[in-house]
């Protein structure tokens, strides 16, 4: 994974109602912008803007039906990302579930 898309997950999943939407779509097959919208207090265009940073980032597929876009988690990609950031931060599984990450 290149740095470009390494930073662009990592800003797509800092936004907790992002994090939210791409949680529920990935509980699911595939959703709808509008089955999204229903899910939370915010108006449809905002929907549309976290669903195509999500898009953009990798993290989701979306297949188009005229008008209407179906939005499908990739969750490998979610994995690869987990991979790296684990890779980069140079964290070894023991270290992850102690919860200290070395900070004594």
């Amino acid at each position: 994974m290149d740095d470009k898309q390494f930073i662009r997950i990592a800003k797509a999943l800092a936004d907790p109602r992002r994090f939210e939407i791409f949680e529920v779509i990935a509980g699911t097959e595939e959703m709808s912008c509008g089955a999204v919208a229903e899910r939370f207090p915010i108006g449809q265009s905002t929907v549309s803007h976290h669903l195509k940073i999500l898009t953009d980032a990798g993290l989701l597929d979306v297949r188009r039906e005229g008008q209407h876009g179906f939005f499908k988690a990739k969750p490998e990609v979610l994995w690869a990302y987990i991979e790296e950031l684990k890779e980069r931060l140079r964290l070894s599984p023991e270290r992850m579930v102690s919860g200290s990450g070395g900070r004594g």
